[in-house]
């Protein structure tokens, strides 16, 4: 997989376009959508999975239906922010599961992360026994998510 940007044309982005709405669709079926043959929509796609555009497919689970429909976003204020503290940091973030994502954020405090869990109270529990035991941690701040208005993957590539 090579790094950096990646130059698309207008079949790259169809083909990224109808993939993210229809993971599992036929290359037959693909290359019909997006107006080309089957061998050079299927030579574009694994171009574009070599190049890691494509980076993999999945299946879309939806939380909710497991009855995973409590979501907190926590602000995270390390001690020290030294690359060595950082590297320690992520690695924990990497080993909880209830993390759903990470980032690190340019502000007053230094990671935003995304936690999903069944309950207030299971989501207590990783706060107090995971998170605020990750390296470095200085302090928290939680913002409780009454309602998902728009969580989608990338699908408008264009």
């Amino acid at each position: 997989m090579q790094s950096g940007k990646v130059e698309l044309d207008r079949f790259d982005h169809a083909i990224l376009g109808v993939l993210a709405a229809e993971g599992r669709i036929s290359v037959t079926d693909l290359a019909r959508r997006i107006g080309l043959s089957k061998s050079p929509t299927q030579t574009r796609l694994r171009r574009l999975e070599a190049e890691g555009v494509i980076a993999g497919y999945q299946a879309l689970i939806d939380p909710i239906r497991l009855g995973l429909d409590h979501v907190a976003f926590v602000e995270v204020k390390l001690n020290d922010t030294r690359e060595a503290a950082l590297r320690a940091f992520n690695r924990g973030v990497a080993q909880i599961g209830e993390i759903e994502q990470a980032h690190m954020i340019a502000s007053h405090f230094d990671y935003l992360l995304k936690v999903r869990t069944r309950s207030m109270a299971a989501y207590r529990a990783v706060l107090a026994e995971k998170i605020s035991t990750l390296p470095h941690v200085a302090s928290t701040s939680t913002y409780v998510a009454m309602q998902a208005v728009k969580e989608t993957a990338l699908g408008d590539v264009t």
